[in-house]
C-alpha cells in the first residue's frame, strides 16, 4: 500500500481514499473514487454519486474556472506543468439517460506535470473502454497503478507512449480480476 500524499497529477491519496482534486483543504471541490463510483464532494452541495456502470468512453480533463472553457484542455508551461490554477473539470459521457456531465475539482498547491495528467486521462479512458472502471474503487489497485505511472520523463509525450503506460498499469488490474474469479463466492 502506498502512503498518503502519493499522487499522479490531480489524483492523490488522502486519508486512505483516492480522489481527483485537493481533499485536504476545507471548502473545496474534489472527486472521490469509491467502490460504487465517482463521488463529487463540494462545499455548496450534499454530494453526487456517479455509478461506474454509467460511465462511457470519452473522459477527459480541462482546466479553468468554468466547465465550458474547453480551450484550456492543454495549456501547459514551458516546464511541462499545468498553466492554469483556477481548478479543473472531469468531463464524461453518462448513460441512462445519455448526457454530457462534468465533475469539478480544485487544484492542489503543487503544480501538475503534463505527463502525469495525460497518463491519468489515458488510464481512465482505457479502464472505461475495457469495461473495468470499478478498479478505480479499489485503493490498493489504484496505488499500484499510480506507482507504475508516476515519475519518468516529462518530454516526448506521444499517444503511443501514453497507451503503453496505461496498458502496463491495466495489466495490474487483469491480475486482480483473475484472482477475484478464482475466489469462492
Amino acid at each position: 500500500m502506498v502512503a498518503d500524499g502519493a499522487f499522479l497529477g490531480p489524483l492523490e491519496l488522502c486519508s486512505g481514499h483516492w480522489g481527483v482534486g485537493d481533499a485536504t483543504r476545507p471548502d473545496t471541490h474534489w472527486v472521490q473514487f469509491r467502490p460504487d463510483g465517482l463521488y463529487q464532494h463540494g462545499p455548496d452541495s450534499p454530494g453526487q454519486l456517479i455509478g461506474w456502470s454509467r460511465l462511457m468512453t470519452g473522459i477527459w480533463i480541462t482546466w479553468g474556472k468554468h466547465s465550458w472553457n474547453t480551450n484550456t484542455r492543454g495549456v501547459y508551461t514551458l516546464k511541462g506543468t499545468v498553466a492554469r490554477r483556477d481548478g479543473g473539470w472531469l468531463h464524461m459521457t453518462l448513460r441512462h439517460p445519455y448526457e454530457a456531465h462534468q465533475l469539478r475539482f480544485d487544484q492542489h498547491a503543487r503544480p501538475y506535470r503534463a505527463v502525469d495528467v495525460l497518463r491519468l486521462e489515458y488510464l481512465l479512458r482505457q479502464l472505461i473502454d475495457e469495461g473495468r472502471p470499478h478498479l478505480l474503487g479499489d485503493p490498493e489497485w489504484v496505488g499500484r497503478a499510480v506507482t507504475c505511472l508516476a515519475g519518468g520523463s516529462n518530454r516526448w509525450i506521444t499517444r503511443r507512449a501514453l497507451r503503453r503506460a496505461a496498458a502496463q498499469a491495466l495489466a495490474l488490474g487483469r491480475d486482480i480480476d483473475a484472482a477475484d474469479r478464482t475466489q469462492p463466492r
